[in-house]
């Protein structure tokens, strides 16, 4: 089965603006007609290192009335066992916290983890669905194959299979260099082919210098999720407000998996109902001791 969605996308202005190239190349597929890409960069946070974040690109949409669900696998940012069974979070305040004890908690953390971290909990507060899941080609292609195209964080480096860089000149270096993030929009699969077609903010790219080409699954998927050395690694998923969900009742939660041991944290720990144990009478002695108990002499007096 193939699928394409028709989307026209720019060519980035500089080389830190494919975030928001990406997200402007969204709107516009979804009749945002009244935002230019000129308009719509400066409103981006850019980040002190250069570029920005899935999260910033993702609090922004919410902010303009759609929704937005990441999925992640950046494990340097989210454990695992914060997420529920069904790879989802139902407890958002919960995150929120952790999210915060972690910046305290770790060590020197770098400045783009503490940027992150205040995009992610400004995300889950404005109602952001985040998400754990298999990065399988059955993911990717359950959103294309409904027409919703999907802005993902990856490893540049990977992805062109060029030289690290060296920040912030962006200046060539395969020793001293250091892994570059990026961004592009998925916009079709060949399942047959098993090949994603991607919409690319960096017109000239190498090695496929045009701005739509086609790329096999394999490489696409260990592109993301090497983009954690870079804090990318993600999925971004922007669709118009669902009115239906948000008037819909809550739906029952899935259980949350056990957290792990939290030794040397002040993190709370979870209050438990007191279990309340049957009360059993002691078991009788037999019948030989107690009479072997009477039949003692009496001690002298």
């Amino acid at each position: 089965m193939k699928t394409e969605i028709s989307l026209d996308i720019q060519a980035q202005p500089n080389d830190e603006t494919c975030g928001a190239t990406c997200l402007h190349a969204l709107y516009r597929f979804y009749g945002v007609e009244n935002l230019t890409l000129q308009q719509l960069i400066p409103e981006i946070t850019r980040l002190p290192s250069g570029g920005t974040l899935a999260e910033v690109l993702a609090c922004h949409a919410l902010e303009r009335g759609f929704d937005a669900t990441i999925y992640t696998y950046h494990l340097q940012m989210f454990d695992p066992s914060w997420f529920a069974s069904d790879g989802e979070v139902h407890d958002p305040d919960n995150v929120i916290f952790r999210l915060r004890e972690q910046i305290k908690l770790k060590r020197k953390p770098d400045t783009r983890l503490k940027a992150a971290t205040r995009a992610f909990v400004k995300f889950l507060e404005m109602g952001g669905q985040l998400k754990l899941e298999d990065l399988t080609p059955r993911l990717i292609s359950r959103y294309l194959s409904e027409g919703v195209p999907i802005i993902t964080g990856l490893s540049s480096t990977f992805l062109y299979r060029e030289s690290r860089e060296l920040s912030p000149a962006n200046i060539p270096d395969d020793v001293r260099g250091e892994p570059q993030g990026h961004f592009v929009m998925l916009v079709g699969y060949d399942s047959e082919r098993r090949e994603v077609l991607v919409a690319d903010p960096l017109d000239e790219n190498p090695p496929f210098y045009t701005n739509k080409y086609r790329l096999d699954i394999d490489r696409l998927v260990n592109a993301i999720l090497l983009g954690a050395f870079t804090h990318d690694a993600n999925l971004l998923i922007i669709t118009p407000r669902d009115t239906e969900r948000e008037s819909s009742p809550k739906r029952k939660e899935a259980p949350a998996r056990p957290p792990a041991k939290e030794r040397g944290t002040s993190f709370a720990k979870p209050k438990h109902k007191p279990v309340t144990k049957p009360v059993t009478k002691p078991a009788a002695k037999p019948e030989h001791a107690k009479r072997a108990r009477r039949a003692a002499p009496e001690p002298d007096s």
